[in-house]
């Protein structure tokens, strides 16, 4: 095994374990709102925000390392269009996730405030989660592109 191996394995497993979790996290907080339960949107969330730092967090701090590893020992040049429009994409991705983070962190604490006090959703949960959906898609969507690029690299 070369080391040009192992450091694109680990890269793409990188980009699995963001698509992966970021994936598990919209499709479990999707299915806390739709319940309704303020309790379970709390127990949710709180492990999202978990999930979120542990394993999204690590592998997005990662991924630069490793892909400017794979640049230095393929000789791949930082001015190759698919690399420049990767590299855009990830820090729209960036400037969606951040956001995120912190908009899962209050509505986290808005659903323990409720559950708490046996209290409906605040009107603010509803306006963050729509938010925090409507962030998804860029977000995501980015990543997606970046994935595409990094198989493809079309020009």
């Amino acid at each position: 095994m070369t080391l040009y191996f192992l450091v694109k394995y680990l890269h793409v497993l990188g980009a699995i374990v963001i698509l992966g979790t970021g994936t598990g996290i919209a499709f479990f907080m999707l299915m806390a709102h739709r319940s309704g339960d303020a309790a379970f949107i709390a127990r949710t969330a709180t492990t999202v925000v978990i999930a979120d730092m542990l394993f999204t967090l690590t592998a997005v701090l990662l991924q630069p390392v490793g892909g400017g590893v794979l640049m230095m020992l393929s000789s791949t040049s930082p001015t190759e269009r698919w690399l420049m429009t990767s590299l855009g994409l990830y820090a729209v991705a960036g400037l969606f996730w951040v956001p995120v983070i912190f908009m899962q962190i209050e509505m986290r604490d808005l659903a323990c405030e409720a559950a708490v006090r046996s209290e409906p959703l605040p009107p603010r949960y509803f306006a963050l989660f729509r938010r925090w959906f409507l962030f998804g898609i860029p977000g995501f969507g980015s990543v997606m592109a970046i994935l595409w690029l990094m198989i493809a690299k079309p020009f």
